[in-house]
């Protein structure tokens, strides 16, 4: 399954997209030019229980390290992953 993102420098999202239908999203929005804040993630029940909250925000993880940014996650799903991820820690 394949992640997308959209980023207009303001807002941006890590998607799923299938038969130009959006099916999962993981809305973030600029905190200024070194932060994004991660504000909601949503996934349609067609793709329920298949990990695509966590490989979205495993995306978002690779961009931050990418762009040396932090992450704030204000989603409670982003935030219950970052609890249980240490790995991701770096990026907090």
């Amino acid at each position: 399954m394949e992640i997308l993102q959209k980023d207009d420098g303001k807002n941006g999202m890590f998607y799923v997209e299938q038969d130009n239908t959006v099916l999962a999203e993981m809305v973030y929005v600029w905190a200024g030019t070194d932060k994004i804040v991660i504000d909601h993630t949503d996934v349609s029940d067609v793709l329920a229980g298949k990990g695509v909250g966590k490989q979205m925000l495993t995306k978002a993880v690779e961009f931050a390290r990418e762009k040396g940014l932090k992450i704030i996650p204000l989603c409670p799903f982003a935030k219950s992953v970052f609890a249980r991820v240490k790995e991701f820690s770096d990026v907090l």
